[in-house]
């Protein structure tokens, strides 16, 4: 397994490895009804130089030559620049000025957007993998406090972040459902 910073021809499988993570915030993000279409805008903003979903967000993980994890970090005093993109889009899509996205993270912390593993490489220490590297990324950025959301019902996500040293620090709303907000001091 090698852990690599995404590049931009890596966009079709991680459109896919996007959507199996983000299900109802895909639609949220994209604006788009048909699973179909929620992967190919996932494919456009995974290729944009800017943006929460943007490549140069990304680690990835190869195994014998194919994208079999990754993970999209950032700071949280960078999101409101990255969600910048994405509400533009929406609010011309829907042509609502109004449409903004749920506050994720929190500005003194790095932060674990989506964490994603094909389900043929589940079971594989990937995850962890992904997770480790993002912290390294998070200390070599100079950030003391990584973070990550997961839905109250995921208990495979949740307890693979409570073994990696995460612990719930409140609970947070995104897209109309209850998030734990997890943190961990690095």
């Amino acid at each position: 397994m090698k852990i690599r910073q995404a590049v931009k021809e890596d966009a079709r499988e991680a459109a896919r490895l996007l959507y199996d993570a983000l299900h109802d915030i895909a639609h949220q993000l994209t604006g788009q009804e048909s699973e179909e279409d929620a992967i190919t805008v996932l494919e456009q903003y995974f290729q944009q130089e800017e943006g929460r979903l943007s490549y140069r967000q990304a680690l990835t993980s190869e195994v014998e030559g194919n994208l079999a994890g990754l993970i999209v970090t950032y700071g949280g005093d960078e999101a409101k620049e990255l969600d910048r993109p994405i509400i533009e889009r929406l609010r011309n899509l829907k042509n609502d000025p109004s449409i903004t996205l749920d506050k994720e993270a929190d500005e003194d912390e790095f932060y674990i957007d989506t964490l994603s593993v094909s389900p043929s490489y589940n079971g594989q220490g990937i995850g962890s993998a992904l997770i480790r590297a993002a912290e390294q990324r998070a200390k070599e950025r100079g950030y003391d406090k990584i973070a990550l959301a997961v839905v109250t019902d995921n208990k495979r996500a949740y307890s693979l972040y409570l073994r990696t040293g995460y612990e719930v620090d409140k609970d947070i709303i995104i897209n109309r459902h209850v998030y734990f907000h997890m943190i961990k001091h690095l």
